[in-house]
């Protein structure tokens, strides 16, 4: 039952909120993120809890704000992903202004593949739509399997129509599809601070261990493709922001391990720039941390 309402509440959304005048949209969004701050949920309380990390010398007032600026992010993130298949082509090429694209046409130039890595920052998919609509270039990306399975499928028809090739996470057949598109000159997009897998990379992240992916890095030294660092980020206008930052490198020398370690730690130093300039525009409202994830915090 609580399955089929899930489904049933993102079914509602895709089919209504699409139907609303932009703005009356935004107003909901930032009424329905303030109704979930003031109750203080789990989600909220872990947002809090990992925005502390991020802005360790904020008090309890300059955190609330945070975390209150935060879930009006997340909402925004969701009406927007809502409405995203109503969107013309030209509201697309105008809700994107990425800095230093310049990293990303020039990898495309060449046919080597490009892999894109992001955090869970601002609006991803609006970003990829961007990549499809302005540029023109299709792109593989990996979605999460989710329960029920009627709503992975919503989630990946709905990706789908954005102009994407989605493939289910997980196995070695999703890491082969990625690799073969990137052999061939392909664009490869990966959401890659949180590790599903519980098998990744040990990084430093705001002054405490995580865990993030090694799918990008493994990829870019299997496949010879570039690896570029995204974040994304909101300000006060419609257009959503965006940093596309240096190539990770592939060190010279050193085991495969070695190399996967350096290069996971540069694009987590990478994303953690961009969340530093911008920490209410990354939404996380899970355990991410590995003490959390271990227990060792009591929110």
């Amino acid at each position: 039952m609580r399955e089929r309402l899930t489904d049933g509440v993102y079914g509602l959304g895709w089919a209504a909120v699409k139907r609303l005048p932009e703005p009356a949209a935004a107003a909901l969004g930032r009424r329905i993120a303030d109704t979930a701050w003031r109750r203080d949920g789990k989600g909220v309380r872990r947002l809090t809890s990992n925005l502390a990390r991020v802005v360790p010398d904020a008090g309890p007032e300059r955190l609330a704000e945070l975390s209150r600026a935060g879930m009006r992010s997340y909402m925004r993130y969701w009406m927007e992903s809502f409405r995203l298949p109503a969107w013309s082509e030209q509201r697309i090429r105008d809700g994107f202004d990425p800095q230093d694209v310049h990293w990303l046409k020039d990898g495309l130039a060449g046919d080597t593949g490009v892999i894109l890595a992001l955090p869970h920052m601002g609006n991803w998919d609006l970003a990829g739509a961007w990549v499809t609509t302005e540029l023109g270039v299709p792109f593989t990306t990996v979605q999460e399997r989710l329960k029920p399975e009627s709503l992975y499928d919503r989630f990946v028809a709905y990706r789908e129509s954005l102009g994407m090739e989605v493939l289910a996470h997980g196995g070695a057949s999703a890491f082969g599809t990625l690799a073969r598109r990137l052999r061939g000159g392909g664009l490869v997009c990966l959401v890659a601070d949180r590790d599903l897998s519980a098998t990744g990379v040990e990084v430093d992240f705001f002054g405490s261990a995580a865990r993030m992916p090694a799918g990008p890095a493994l990829l870019a030294q299997q496949t010879g493709a570039l690896l570029l660092p995204v974040t994304l980020w909101y300000d006060d206008s419609p257009v959503l922001q965006g940093k596309v930052h240096a190539p990770v490198e592939v060190p010279a020398t050193g085991t495969r391990a070695e190399k996967t370690a350096a290069m996971t730690q540069a694009m987590a130093d990478d994303f953690a720039a961009g969340i530093a300039g911008h920490p209410e525009d990354w939404h996380m409202l899970q355990r991410f941390w590995l003490d959390d994830l271990r227990g060792g915090a009591s929110r």
